[in-house]
């Protein structure tokens, strides 16, 4: 009888004490989620992007309030955050929900969570097409892997890497910043170039281009001969090439091209059609 009330005792005492503990950590707050740099993600391993080269980056894209820059592979949220800062419309894409949702923590902190939004999403099955600037720090075979896509996107989207380039994609500008950086202080700016391969009818003949991403190489033909093309590339929807002493500029709008030619005998019109009319 005795061992029995002790028992009963006992096993009063450990609910008890089950009891409180339970509540006293239902009283305590949640512990708030710390990233750690090289933490494992699902392409790449975390490592923060630099204030002062996030502001590079941002800088070398010529962002503006107008702008919508998607950052992929957004971590911490930071290159958003100072999009959004700069008047832009900014979105982050990030596989880490915790890294998402301390994004957002981090946006609503700083005043901007109007403008800068972020997406627990996989990169290469996530829309980026209303990109006008495309940030990211990736490995060189992600940034590859995603190539075709960035190549997709509107001729004049800019497109800005910390340290890792495009394979033989060549950069269009490379910065590299030296304070307030000691690693990973490299970022390189490509203007995804309009797609201008093929032949196009000029009044007085015909210009065929091969292309290589911005690099352009070519003939143009007149009733005065055939000619190549020199120092000619893409800028986005803008092209410029040099033909015998005149230099032709233009901008590409779907299957025409229209501009003006520069020579020693002055500065006058020209246009040209793409022939069959695709592109």
């Amino acid at each position: 009888m005795i061992a029995s009330r002790n028992t009963r005792r006992a096993l009063l005492a450990l609910l008890l004490s089950f009891f409180a503990a339970a509540s006293f950590a239902q009283r305590q707050p949640a512990k708030t989620y710390e990233p750690e740099v090289g933490q494992a993600g699902k392409d790449v391993v975390w490592v923060p992007t630099s204030n002062a080269l996030v502001n590079k980056m941002l800088d070398m894209a010529k962002v503006t309030p107008t702008d919508h820059v998607i950052d992929l592979g957004s971590g911490d949220g930071r290159t958003v955050i100072a999009a959004a800062k700069r008047g832009a419309r900014a979105h982050g894409i990030e596989y880490n929900p915790d890294m998402v949702e301390l994004s957002k923590r981090a946006a609503a902190k700083e005043g901007v969570s109007e403008k800068a939004t972020f997406a627990k999403a996989d990169l290469f099955e996530s829309d980026f097409s209303q990109a006008t600037v495309i940030t990211m720090f990736l490995l060189p075979d992600i940034n590859i892997k995603l190539r075709p896509k960035i190549l997709s996107l509107k001729p004049g989207t800019r497109i800005v890497s910390n340290s890792f380039t495009m394979g033989e994609w060549t950069a269009d500008q490379t910065e590299t910043v030296s304070e307030g950086c000691t690693s990973y202080c490299t970022a390189y700016l490509w203007i995804v170039p309009a797609k201008v391969e093929g032949t196009w009818k000029l009044p007085q003949g015909e210009l065929t281009l091969k292309q290589t991403f911005q690099t352009l190489t070519g003939t143009l033909n007149t009733g005065g001969g055939s000619a190549r093309i020199s120092n000619a590339k893409m800028n986005g929807d803008r092209i410029v090439f040099t033909v015998g002493g005149a230099q032709y500029t233009g901008q590409v709008k779907g299957t025409t091209i229209e501009g003006t030619v520069k020579s020693s005998d002055g500065t006058r019109n020209w246009s040209a059609i793409r022939a069959g009319g695709a592109a």
